[in-house]
């Protein structure tokens, strides 16, 4: 097997016009998604180099790489990529599109319907993407290569989520899941005491405690300063622990505090009407709050604590350490 690298940047480069052919009809389908042509592009020559770099015992040639890239499923791939770009409109296609298919697939592979509905709670997680490496968002959506189509993509992503929910029980969640984005290290966070043994420790724990008392007042004001339909959703989610689909269905509901918010929001938009909600949805309101909280704390430890960035990594630490309690939930109460 050849490595992922073996195709020659000279040969990529001659198939740029037909890259460009790809994204400019992909574009005239789906104007509306914001996916950047050197975005797409570069999603094409991944696929290419990850299968038909390895699928070959030789170099290919322009002829073979052309034909390659003229098989891939290129709206589906354009669509992944908005989707793994956030895009609002992408993900209101993605619903529109698979949403009843994901539904029936699970349903079908699951043992229960409470089992379909976590495993779909699970896999709209994993296709928005809660982990962050090197200050982005990871989706799951940037590992699918356009070379089969979405919906069998879908079906394998759906089997995983499966096969990992009998794997461990719901209650066996590890501090690094909870912790890899500090949207929900902060949200968890409470500041559990650590037993002190020697000399080391003692001196990790005074340096510690100098930045605990900030550490909480700056949470505790990013949290009191979001808006009450951001409190709301927070104490859904994280105090209630209700699941995606069920913040969905009670934003749904006419008499839902949240309801009036969304369609305010919704009137901005060409589309996504008020009348459902999906898990895509909630997720993407949740990352902005997470986002929102973050940038308070910062605020308020640089303006009101004056503390210097490195001071302000120190404090983010400390707020993602220890998951425990909820007097950290106090300030989320609405009015």
């Amino acid at each position: 097997m050849l490595p992922e690298s073996s195709i020659n940047t000279d040969l990529i480069s001659k198939c740029e016009p037909l890259m460009d052919e790809i994204f400019a009809r992909c574009h005239a389908n789906s104007p509306n998604f914001g996916v950047r042509s050197d975005c797409f592009k570069d999603s094409l020559r991944k696929t290419a180099q990850k299968y038909l770099a390895s699928a070959l015992p030789d170099q290919p040639n322009l002829e073979e790489l052309q034909n390659f890239l003229s098989q891939v499923l290129a709206d589906d791939l354009f669509l992944a990529v908005g989707c793994a770009n956030g895009s609002e409109l992408a993900w209101w296609e993605f619903d529109q599109q698979h949403r009843s298919y994901l539904e029936r697939v699970a349903r079908h592979l699951a043992k229960t319907e409470i089992d379909a509905q976590d495993v779909i709670d699970t896999v709209y997680v994993e296709l928005y993407g809660t982990r962050v490496v090197d200050g982005e968002r990871v989706s799951k959506f940037a590992t699918y290569s356009g070379r089969g189509s979405l919906r069998g993509w879908l079906r394998t992503v759906i089997w995983h989520s499966l096969v990992d929910l009998h794997r461990t029980s719901h209650d066996e969640v590890s501090l690094d899941e909870m912790t890899e984005t500090v949207g929900e290290g902060s949200a968890h966070a409470a500041f559990a005491e650590s037993p002190r043994g020697g000399e080391s420790e003692m001196l990790e724990h005074i340096s510690k405690e100098r930045y605990r008392k900030a550490t909480l007042y700056g949470l505790e004001k990013a949290f009191a300063n979001l808006d009450d339909h951001e409190k709301l959703l927070l104490l859904y989610y994280h105090v209630d622990n209700l699941k995606l689909r069920e913040i969905a269905r009670l934003v749904e509901n006419e008499s839902s505090p949240l309801r009036d918010w969304l369609q305010r929001k919704s009137a901005t938009r060409e589309k996504e009407p008020a009348s459902r909600v999906h898990e895509s949805t909630i997720m993407r309101w949740l990352e902005k709050c997470y986002a929102k909280v973050l940038q308070n704390f910062r605020s308020e430890l640089q303006t009101g604590h004056k503390l210097k960035s490195e001071e302000i990594d120190i404090c983010l630490s400390l707020a993602t350490e220890d998951l425990a309690g909820a007097s950290l939930y106090r300030n989320l109460m609405t009015t």
